[in-house]
């Protein structure tokens, strides 16, 4: 019962991203520039009903964690990111003169976050809330405060 309470909650909430993925692969696969611009309406429909944007260039590997739903991402079309990312509410991961950040697999993307720029933000990295990135980050690493500091966290040895 408490699934189906979860899936009304969500649904309710406009955080059932289900149909916003299956559209967002299907047009990835489509070889039809027609079809593309119709999934592509459907699309920006969808996210700016929640208050999001997801470029038609980006390249999104498999459905990143969005806990709060697309509510105030931006996402650059010349942008991308790896699998495993969980992104919270109101990043911005933009553009300058048409580079975009590359986000390595299974990283975290607090609240408010901004990643602008030809940036690479390594595997496993961590962005807090309200940080604004635009020089690389390396695997592993936490980036947090303004202006933002890298933290590196050592691994004990053995």
């Amino acid at each position: 019962m408490a699934n189906l309470r979860e899936r009304i909650m969500d649904y309710s909430l406009g955080n059932n991203l289900g149909r916003f993925w299956r559209l967002f692969r299907r047009r990835e696969r489509t070889s039809s520039k027609l079809w593309a611009d119709v999934l592509t309406f459907f699309l920006n429909r969808m996210a700016h009903r929640r208050g999001g944007y997801i470029g038609r260039g980006a390249r999104i590997e498999g459905i990143p964690s969005l806990p709060h739903g697309l509510h105030g991402i931006y996402i650059s079309r010349y942008a991308s990111i790896g699998p495993g990312c969980r992104i919270y509410q109101n990043v911005t991961i933009g553009e300058v003169n048409g580079r975009a950040p590359r986000i390595g697999e299974g990283c975290l993307i607090g609240a408010g976050a901004v990643l602008v720029g030809d940036i690479q933000v390594g595997p496993g990295a961590r962005i807090g809330a309200g940080a604004a990135v635009s020089t690389d980050v390396p695997p592993g690493a936490t980036v947090v405060a303004q202006p933002p500091r890298v933290i590196i966290r050592e691994e004990k040895q053995a």
